[in-house]
Order: structure tokens, then sequence, then C-alpha cells
């Protein structure tokens, strides 16, 4: 072989193997904050190829830990079932009660969110969409859009902020923001996944609409004259997105409707219980129900589950309220200080509306450091807060900004936090967190459709489980380790076989079977 084909063959290696590295592994960073990012740049971006059907009799593995695997696969047998597990976790897995119906994982198509995107080159935009919103990605099915304003905007606004009260909102339009930050990138990654639902939140009404006059709070109320024209305004968003390609599976009768009573700076409507039933009752859930959208799932509280079941209650004891709700729309702020009790007491007072999170983010609390690039403590909350709450009657999980800058913004609060892709916008790049990772565990591999179904759990506090049956039939298992050692654990399912794991310490697995 002459030298010029030795040089030829080299090139068509070396060419093969830049892609690979490119599409199959995670190029780490450490920025000292207990564990690694995934870098994302020209050259490089982890994918996590689809997930395959296991042969007859396997299962299969996928791992992220604080050593730095990021939903690493591997392939296992099935054994048959035994009661010799006496050095063993037994975790024992029912299918045949289907529990709640799964309705989607995702995250927001906020201001901040698609300014992020654009200060990119379009090819790393199309890495970054495609790293949420593709089956190399983590597979994202459900997503919030704000309407209007929130404060991870560059400047409050509302869609029709005119000097004088204008109630029949004759001059309501969408804004810039809309046309080059929301829209564009939800269509993008609409096409990208064709069954990609979304749901939408409004944060603030126009400031003549309010009692304080105000964007914020306190006393943040809608003068009573402006409730149909506050739902008109809803109506209003939902044709003009309509116009653009974007329908609307969902929206919640408000963003956080407590907080404009505070002197929080974020912008937003207040809402007392009794307020709110005769909102939705008279003027909200007639418009949206009677309109063109009458098939729009309508939430309620989008707060806190400190609220739960009493202001829930307080608005569904009312007959004519009750029958335009179909969920409940949560927060997971102060979850760790409220038992999620308070998901099952709401659950059994309203069986027949789903409960879904809809929004939640790390670093918002004073004192934190906002973005803390590579922590697996961050993740490891993202993953305990969603097995708290799917063992707890919540059918989603829905996060809050998909991707922010190094110092968590832009917002012009200085509500600055956390999100799982960092954006780097002078160096061209993006930073895939723990907590991207083990939001992937969920959203890859439990699709809209699939159901809650029971297992026992080892260690509640520890190493928390949950289970759920796909619409094609497989089980998902995804256990947490929060332990500093490995556990072993086995899989107990009599109608498949069993599955016996040692998972290490720090770490989150997903384990998919099949008959």
């Amino acid at each position: 072989m002459n030298t010029q084909a030795v040089l030829s063959l080299l090139t068509i290696f070396l060419c093969l193997l830049h892609l690979y590295l490119a599409n199959d592994e995670c190029v780490s960073k450490d920025f000292g904050y207990g564990s690694t990012v995934c870098v994302c740049n020209k050259s490089t971006c982890h994918s996590v190829p689809p997930l395959q059907k296991p042969k007859k009799g396997q299962y299969v593995i996928y791992t992220s830990n604080k050593e730095g695997l990021r939903l690493h696969k591997g392939v296992g047998n099935l054994v048959a079932s035994s009661t010799n597990y006496k050095e063993k976790n037994v975790l024992k897995i029912d299918e045949d009660v289907l529990l709640q119906e799964m309705k989607g994982f995702g995250g927001a198509f906020t201001d901040a969110n698609g300014i992020n995107l654009a200060s990119l080159t379009k090819d790393m935009q199309e890495k970054l969409i495609k790293s949420y919103f593709t089956e190399d990605g983590i597979q994202y099915s459900l997503c919030r859009i704000p309407i209007g304003g929130t404060d991870f905007s560059t400047h409050a606004y509302s869609y029709c902020d005119t000097e004088e009260p204008d109630k029949k909102l004759t001059h309501f339009k969408l804004a810039e923001e809309d046309h080059k930050y929301k829209i564009p990138y939800a269509l993008w990654a609409k096409n990208l996944t064709q069954d990609l639902k979304f749901f939408a939140s409004a944060w603030t009404a126009p400031k003549w609409m309010k009692i304080n006059g105000n964007y914020s709070g306190p006393m943040g109320f809608l003068k009573y004259e402006f409730y149909q024209t506050w739902a008109e305004y809803h109506l209003k968003f939902l044709e003009a997105y309509e116009r653009e390609g974007i329908d609307f599976w969902g929206m919640t009768t408000g963003n956080e409707p407590v907080q404009a009573l505070s002197t929080s700076k974020i912008n937003s409507v207040a809402w007392l219980p009794w307020q709110m039933l005769n909102y939705v009752k008279n003027n909200l859930g007639p418009t949206i129900k009677h309109s063109k959208f009458s098939k729009i799932h309508l939430m309620m509280l989008d707060d806190m589950r400190f609220f739960l079941p009493w202001y829930t209650n307080w608005v569904m004891k009312d007959k004519k309220a009750r029958k335009y709700l179909d969920g409940i729309a949560v927060h997971w702020y102060f979850d760790d200080q409220f038992s999620p009790n308070l998901l099952n007491k709401a659950h059994n007072s309203h069986p027949d509306k789903f409960i879904i999170n809809t929004e939640a983010c790390n670093g918002d609390q004073t004192g934190d450091i906002h973005v803390m690039l590579g922590s697996w403590e961050r993740g490891e909350k993202y993953g305990s807060s969603i097995i708290e709450d799917t063992n707890h009657w919540v059918t989603g999980w829905i996060d809050w900004n998909m991707c922010l800058d190094i110092q968590g913004g832009p917002t012009y609060i200085d509500n600055n936090v956390d999100s799982p892709i960092i954006v780097n916008a002078t160096a061209n790049e993006f930073y895939k967190q723990p907590m991207y990772y083990v939001l992937g565990h969920f959203s890859k591999f439990i699709p809209i459709g699939s159901h809650k179904i029971n297992s026992t759990q080892i260690d509640n506090k520890n190493v928390p489980v949950a289970t759920f049956k796909r619409p094609d039939g497989g089980v998902v298992t995804i256990i947490l380790n929060k332990k500093e050692v490995n556990v072993d654990l086995v899989l107990i399912n009599n109608k498949k076989g069993d599955v016996p794991l040692t998972v290490s310490p720090k770490s989150i697995t997903t384990v998919v079977y099949y008959n």
C-alpha cells in the first residue's frame, strides 16, 4: 500500500472517529461544583440514541451518576423469579393496576430561553433544540408558553399596554418577543416532535386592568369590571398563536395567583379563591369552553402545593366552576417544607381532575449561587421531586427555563436561577448539566399515555423508586440512589422475570423491559 493510500485511510478513520465522538461521547468539563457538564460546541455534542426494544428475556439500563456517567446504556438478562434474595433489597412491581395517565415532561419557552438560543449560531441553536426535542435527545413532550412577559423577560409588558383602559382590546397584539423568541423556537421544536403539546400561562394583565396599577404586587388584584376582558384577552392570545401555527393542549388560570398579594417584583395577578371561583365560573370557563378552543384543558392554581387542597376545594365546591376545570397545576417551590400527602388530598377530593407540576428551578432561594455548573445535587433534587410527585398522583413535570446564560438570566428583576442547559454565548457553546440528564431519565422513556403503576419501596428517603407502564407494554423503573455507596436490589415482576441490579453511588438509573 502506497503512502497516499495510507494517508487516505487515516483521514477516513479520523473523520469517522470525529463523527463517533461528536455524536456519542460526552466531553465533560468540571467547574468545581461536585460533578461535570457535557460541553456542546461546533465539534461535539453528546446525544443519546432512541430506545430500542430489548430482545426477549433482556432489559436495557441507563445510568447517570456523580462520577460522570450520562445516560450510559447497558443490557442485561432477565432471570427466573426466585425467593432467594435475602441479601438484596426487593422491589415488587405490579403492572395489573394502572394508576394516573402521564401527560408529559418538558420546559418553558420563555423570552430568556429564546434570547439565549438566539445568541448562538444557527448550527448551535439546532444542536440545543435537538437536545430537547428529538429521539437523539431527551424527547420533551409537553411545554409551557407564557402569555406575555414573565420575570424572565428583559422588561415588563403585556399585549395591550395602553395609557387608558381598552375594554374591547382593540389594541391587543403579540409582542416583538413572541415573534423573535417564542414562536420560532416553539415551531422548530414542533417540527422535530410532531406530537409535542403546549399549554399557556399568563403572568400579568395590563396595568389598567389592575387595582394597584402595576404589573406586580402588592395587592395586584384584577378590577372586577375587567374580569371578562381578561378572559377575552386569553382568547385573543389563543387566536393569535393559532394564526402562527401553534395550537394549545392546555391553559392555566394564571401563574402563581398568590404572588401578587406580596411585595414580590414578579409580574402577576392576585386571586383569592372566591375571586378565582367567580372568574372561572362566569368568565374564563365559558369564554374558552364555548369557543372553538373548547377542547383545551383548563388547569387551576399554578402555584405551590401548600395551597392544596383548601384553595382548590374552595373553587371546585361550585359545580359550575368545577365543570370548566380539567386539572390542578402545582409548582415545586418549598415542597421540602410541605408533605406530598397534600397531593393525595387534592386527588382524593377531585379524582376526576389530573394534577401536574408546571414549574421548577434551582438556585432561586435567597443566598443561593444561581448557576452551579455541574452540580449533581441539583439534578438529584429534580429526580427526587419527580419520583415523589408521580408517586402521589402527579401526571407530568414541567421545568422552567430550558436554557439560560452563565449568570442565570436574563431577568429584568434580577431573579437569576439555574437551568438544565447553560449557554456560553461568548464561546458559542452550551453546557448540559446533571439536571438535564436526570430529566431525560424520565422524559425519554415515559411517553405521553404511559401510566404510573405500583412498586414497593426499599428506602423511600435515600433510594426512592417510581415505575411506569408504557403504551407499547414496556415497564420503566427509575431508581434514585442518594447514598454514597452501591445499593444492591432486585426488581421482581412475576409476568416478566426479575432484574438483579447494583446501582452506583449518587446515581439515577432507568430500567426498561418487555414481555
